[in-house]
């Protein structure tokens, strides 16, 4: 029997009625949920206000350069650096327009640049790059600017400009041209990418030649346009510089010294004019030498200035002194004879030579023949110190006045006891190493009957310093008849003459010195003036380490000092002072007829 249970729902049970109404109750106007929604929409606006306060009463600066930061732009106007000009306002390095090719990567990537493959192929084809190491370069969003190329050409910023690539820009910078190349390039010197000076009067100078670029404030509209100008400030213009230097003159003197250095298989060479009665550098040339304009290639050893850096023991070039020295002091007269007999000596255990028994000498005859025996003889007849002093009076223990970048001052030991053999070397050349430079002051003051001038390769820059006399006027002419001997007839200088003119000099060979002596490489020198007669010039030529069969100064250095020296007192229009009567009356006759 199946029992179906039936389940019932329990019934709600009905309020008893009790007669009476219900009571109305009030509505709660505010929840407490609104109250707390509300408290909270309070506090925040408050605390809006409060830091809206904060921001633009009590600290507006934050705010205002944040929108400045936004708006407000620099702009610098073009400046140009300096122009360095020789004597004559010949430009020897200038500033032309260039551009610069640069990269936003933030922009590149918000336009998917890097997409368009084949453009950025061209772009890395012209500036002859790598396309995947270009590509990287700009591969970082964060980054805002990076350069690509700088000073590229005309028509390599017309290229990019065409490739319209998102994110590459151009922008214009200046670049150093140097119209006189590797002629004038150790004295003029270069600068960086950022024409910042790095060698020569370019370094020297920097500060000079380089201005203050007008600055102007503006302030710019979303679309980057110029909408007002707040400050403008005027800045310094760049100043040019001047050089002594006679370009002509400098490239007569670098074309003999390269043929030179070629034709005597020479391992460098240098050349120094100056004019006798300022003390102005009119040619400084060395080789080998380096083309500024392009120094992708260049080596580090072509890059000094060897006229003033170098210093080598001068030999028979500096044998004048001793002669001089003795003149001073009064223990020779210019008429003096002096015994080389027997052509040799001893000083303590070192021999002293000359190539033969030149017997008895005249002072001229002891420069004119070299002779090592004459001029240890005069300068062991003197006092060590006076003997020194002329040294150091003449400009071979000092700095020239130029100074120039990595100038040398020259070596010189100074002792306190010194033997007779080496009073003797200093005699002729040895115990001291002096510069082409140091040489060619010495020379310009004998020229100029002792006064002696700082050099200068610089105009108007500073107050010229007065001349200072270190020697008489008389014994520095006396000195000079007798250089003239050298170029004349059975003199070691004969090549260094020069036709219609009196030629005055000395020669000098000398070994390089090497650990423990001295090697067989040479160094060739020939300093000079010109004319004797009316001193305008003083030069000097050095031939470093000559290969060839000629080593001696009197076949390397002489002959180029002929050639500068005849094209030079050509251009300054010096007239000829060795001309005979019987040539000038032929002249006169041939004109009248």
């Amino acid at each position: 029997m199946t029992v179906t249970a039936t389940i019932q729902k329990p019934r709600r049970k009905r309020p008893k009625k009790t007669g009476q109404a219900k009571p109305k109750v009030s509505p709660i106007l505010v929840h407490w949920r609104f109250g707390v929604v509300l408290g909270a929409v309070i506090f925040v606006f408050a605390g809006l206000a409060v830091r809206a306060a904060y921001i633009q009463v009590i600290e507006p600066d934050v705010l205002i350069k944040h929108g400045d930061n936004r708006t407000i732009r620099v702009r610098d106007n073009a400046n140009y650096r300096g122009l360095i000009t020789d004597r004559h306002g010949q430009q020897l390095a200038v500033s032309v327009p260039a551009q610069a090719i640069y990269a936003d990567p933030k922009i590149v990537h918000s336009n998917n640049a890097l997409i368009d493959k084949r453009r950025w192929r061209a772009l890395a084809e012209v500036l002859e790059q790598d396309v995947k190491k270009l590509t990287a370069r700009v591969s970082n969003p964060k980054r805002r600017f990076v350069y690509l190329q700088r000073q590229v050409t005309p028509a390599m910023a017309e290229f990019v400009e065409n490739l319209n690539i998102p994110g590459v820009y151009l922008r214009d910078e200046s670049k150093r041209y140097y119209p006189s190349g590797e002629v004038s390039a150790h004295v003029v010197g270069f600068t960086d990418v950022d024409d910042k000076g790095l060698e020569g009067l370019e370094r020297l100078y920097n500060q000079y030649l380089t201005g203050t670029p007008d600055k102007r404030r503006i302030r710019r509209d979303a679309e980057g346009r110029q909408i007002e100008i707040i400050e403008q400030k005027k800045g310094k213009a760049a100043e040019n510089l001047q050089l002594t230097i006679d370009q002509r003159i400098q490239a007569l003197a670098y074309r003999e010294i390269k043929e030179a250095t070629l034709l005597y298989k020479a391992a460098s060479a240098s050349v120094v004019v100056v004019d006798v009665h300022s003390g102005e550098v009119l040619a400084m040339a060395n080789t080998p030498s380096y083309n500024p304009n392009n120094r992708s290639t260049v080596a580090s050893h072509k890059v000094r200035n060897r006229a003033i850096t170098d210093a080598f023991e001068p030999g028979s070039s500096v044998k004048p002194l001793a002669v001089l020295a003795a003149l001073e002091f009064g223990s020779v007269q210019k008429d003096s004879i002096v015994d080389t007999s027997p052509g040799w000596m001893y000083l303590g255990g070192s021999r002293v030579s000359d190539p033969r028994n030149y017997g008895k000498l005249s002072l001229t005859e002891i420069i004119k023949r070299s002779s090592n025996m004459g001029t240890s003889k005069l300068a062991l007849g003197i006092p060590k110190e006076f003997l020194m002093d002329v040294y150091f009076n003449m400009g071979l223990m000092s700095d020239t006045g130029l100074n120039m970048v990595g100038e040398s001052s020259g070596i010189f030991h100074e002792r306190t006891r010194w033997s007779q053999h080496e009073i003797s070397t200093l005699s002729f050349g040895y115990s001291i190493a002096v510069t082409s430079a140091q040489l060619a002051r010495m020379y310009a003051t004998i020229a100029n009957g002792g006064m002696q001038y700082p050099l200068s390769i610089v105009k108007d820059i500073a107050p010229k310093e007065a001349p200072v006399r270190v020697i008489s006027e008389e014994n520095a002419f006396a000195i000079l008849e007798m250089m003239e001997s050298v170029t004349q007839d059975g003199g070691s200088g004969k090549k260094a003459s020069v036709p219609g003119y009196r030629i005055a000099g000395k020669t000098g060979t000398s070994q390089k010195a090497v650990a423990g002596g001295y090697g067989e490489e040479y160094v060739n020198i020939f300093a000079g003036i010109a004319p004797v007669s009316n001193p305008q010039i003083a030069v000097v030529v050095l031939i470093n380490e000559p290969a060839g069969d000629l080593y001696h100064a009197g076949d390397t250095a002489a002959p180029v000092f002929s050639s500068v020296v005849s094209g030079t007192l050509h251009m300054l229009n010096v007239p000829p002072d060795a001309i005979a009567v019987s040539h000038t009356v032929e002249r006169k006759l041939h004109a009248s007829r």
